[in-house]
């Protein structure tokens, strides 16, 4: 049994080990970037796949970089929103108005949706909206959410939720 503890305890440290430099080369290889290319990168991060982040990162140039963009389809979806959703996609914030798609450049994919964003949709993000800009790591307590309405395929409001002293320490009663 003791060496089963050891085992784990062995396999843990290695784990958060890993971890922690693949945290460093990820924020290596970013900090290596020019800052056009940061921001660059930063514009379309939030939808992007953990693959394609390392992909993009690990190409050679900033042209090869800015081709691989186009190659996997995001330049061009950039390009197809609203001047207006492209501001608020470059500032990091987004905008009363916007669409759908320029709300997953902004924020990345929800944690959860309800309804059908082309009619009526309630979007959840964990999380403050106050740090969930161009951060890698969303700031906020633990248990935060952000609520977003959408209607037509529109943003028209967010709000965000701390969730009741009961929800985050229990009450021991059930519902």
């Amino acid at each position: 049994m003791r060496q089963i503890r050891w085992f784990f305890q062995g396999a843990g440290v290695v784990m958060g080990t890993l971890l922690v430099l693949i945290g460093c080369t990820y924020d290596a290889a970013v900090q290596r970037l020019s800052l056009a290319e940061q921001s660059e990168f930063y514009t379309y991060r939030k939808i992007m796949t953990t693959a394609q982040e390392h992909t993009y990162l690990a190409k050679a140039t900033a042209a090869e970089r800015t081709a691989y963009l186009s190659e996997i389809g995001l330049a061009q979806r950039f390009q197809a929103l609203d001047p207006l959703d492209r501001d608020a996609v470059k500032g990091g914030w987004p905008r009363v108005g916007m669409s759908a798609d320029a709300l997953r450049f902004v924020w990345g994919e929800p944690y959860s949706t309800a309804g059908d964003a082309r009619r009526y949709a309630h979007w959840h993000y964990l999380g403050s909206s106050f740090g969930r800009g161009h951060s890698s790591y969303p700031l906020g307590g633990f248990g935060n959410r952000v609520d977003v309405y959408l209607v037509a395929g529109k943003v028209v409001g967010w709000v965000d939720v701390a969730p009741s002293t009961e929800e985050n320490q229990g009450d021991g009663r059930r519902r």
